[in-house]
């Protein structure tokens, strides 16, 4: 029975579910030789930055780098093709990613000057993401996104009290400190007690009183405290409910997010490749 689904299936639908799904062998299969063409295309992105490397061997990097963009081509063209309204993939986040991170090599071969815009082929890095799309996946990122969109007055309201927090101790060292321990205006005292607070101290600006170190030691310990309320939030969003997701994409529109039973697109009602 499923020989003779497949075989009543066009080429297109075949093509579509392999390309743009991940929940067949066929899907997984092609993602993860995909996920291995674009490793190697970043890998000759850097070794081209890299004089030594790119005088001794400029010839066959130029060359493995064509094989690369063909293929991407070819990709690009199929992903156009196999879905019923490609300007909806053509104008998406991923097709305009992949049209930029392909153009920069025609461009080199066609136009003098315009070499510096392969280093553009770094773009197909975000590809990944797309790649990652494997079903065991999908819940959870979309879980998190929701989660993220869900805390996101709350989250606004912490960082609204973190900026407050920041000017008031700006403020006080900038009283304290002086412009002759590097503390010359409150601006710089600010950028200090962020860097302070976010625990990264860069170390550029110190305090040298004893009062103003006590004060960026409390400020610290209020840093670590800190950073661990967003986490509180997002996971307490994240606590309360999970949709088991699919990495289906619909053949005529190209939207994903389905649900693991759907037979039809919540974007456009057409029927999905089951």
């Amino acid at each position: 029975m499923k020989k003779l689904e497949t075989k009543n299936r066009s080429w297109r639908e075949i093509i579509h579910e392999v390309i743009y799904e991940a929940d067949t062998p066929e899907g997984k299969l092609f993602d993860i030789a995909l996920l291995a063409l674009i490793l190697m295309s970043i890998i000759l992105v850097m070794l081209e930055s890299v004089k030594e490397v790119d005088d001794k061997y400029h010839e066959t990097l130029y060359a493995f780098e064509w094989g690369v963009t063909i293929l991407f081509s070819i990709e690009y063209v199929l992903r156009v093709i196999s879905i019923k309204k490609p300007t909806k993939y053509i104008f998406s986040f991923y097709g305009l990613i992949d049209l930029l991170s392909t153009l920069p090599m025609y461009l080199s071969a066609i136009f003098i000057g315009s070499h510096s815009l392969v280093a553009l082929r770094a773009l197909r890095l975000l590809r990944v993401f797309r790649i990652l799309k494997l079903s065991r996946f999908v819940g959870e990122s979309n879980q998190l996104m929701k989660a993220l969109n869900a805390s996101k007055a709350k989250i606004g309201v912490f960082l609204y009290f973190v900026l407050i927090v920041c000017v008031i101790l700006g403020t006080i060292m900038y009283l304290i400190e002086g412009a002759d321990n590097g503390f010359t205006s409150i601006p710089r005292s600010i950028y200090w007690s962020i860097v302070t607070l976010t625990t990264v101290g860069y170390g550029d600006i110190a305090p040298q009183t004893p009062l103003g170190q006590f004060i960026a030691s409390i400020t610290v310990i209020i840093g670590y405290a800190i950073i661990a309320i967003p986490t509180g939030i997002v996971s307490s969003e994240m606590t309360k409910g999970k949709v088991n997701l699919n990495t289906q994409s619909c053949p005529n529109c190209g939207y994903e997010g389905h649900k693991d039973n759907a037979e039809f697109c919540y974007h456009c009602g057409s029927k999905l490749n089951m």
